[in-house]
């Protein structure tokens, strides 16, 4: 039975039938309805037929490669991905992320950790769409405007086009304003782990200022705190990058 709180249907992409059919093999068991595609195009045409609550995307596809089937996916709605990358292909690895992927795993790869993985964004991902619901009030500063309740934000009245995680870490930096978060801290408050490569905090965060900050080279909103992490300055200040 799966550990989230509902089914969902995953999309499963990668050219390895023996990968594929064993994370299939996993999600079915954890209660999930899987698709599979083996390259690119056949990804896309199955996410536009069934369009999926979360994707299993291999960055080495025929045809199409992962990074640009994950832009194309994003460019039509924010379906959480979940990456699989060669140990080692940090490049790609962050190439992704700075795509709007939510998370990686590494091959070769134990299929329960990458179960554990889509359970943990798709828990993400509905805890987020509950939150939604329950009117919460608007938050605001810097010119920023986040409703949790609509899921959309803004700056300076422009609307911010934010994926998951980029909505949920800048509503975590909201409601805490001039606080210094860790990385540790924002990856287990954030993405709910208590472990994984801080590095996709890092991406995260410069994808979030690419977004917010008038000049995103020399932020004033979200700066970093040298040895510590990062401090969310609601009136902006010195720049700090």
């Amino acid at each position: 039975m799966s550990t989230s709180s509902q089914p969902a249907r995953v999309l499963v992409v990668d050219d390895d039938p023996t990968v594929a059919e064993v994370v299939t093999g996993y999600l079915h068991r954890a209660g999930h309805t899987v698709d599979r595609a083996a390259d690119g195009p056949a990804a896309l045409e199955a996410a536009a037929r069934n369009a999926p609550d979360l994707v299993v995307l291999d960055l080495m596809l025929p045809g199409i490669d992962g990074l640009e089937v994950c832009r194309r996916l994003r460019a039509e709605r924010l379906v959480p991905v979940i990456m699989l990358t060669a140990r080692g292909d940090e490049d790609d690895r962050i190439a992704g992320l700075e795509l709007g992927a939510d998370d990686y795993v590494t091959k070769p790869f134990s299929p329960r950790e990458l179960v554990l993985r889509v359970e943990s964004v798709l828990r993400r991902s509905r805890t987020a769409a509950a939150a939604s619901a329950d009117g919460r009030p608007v938050l605001g500063a810097a010119g920023i405007q986040v409703d949790p309740e609509t899921r959309r934000a803004t700056k300076d009245g422009r609307e911010l086009a934010l994926t998951l995680r980029e909505f949920d870490l800048l509503t975590h930096f909201l409601t805490r304003p001039g606080r210094v978060h860790s990385r540790e801290e924002l990856m287990r408050e954030v993405w709910g782990w208590d472990f994984g490569d801080l590095s996709t905090v890092t991406v995260h965060v410069r994808r979030l200022r690419s977004k917010i900050e008038d000049d995103p080279a020399t932020p004033r909103i979200v700066q970093t705190v040298w040895g510590v992490g990062y401090r969310f300055e609601p009136a902006g200040g010195e720049a700090r990058p």
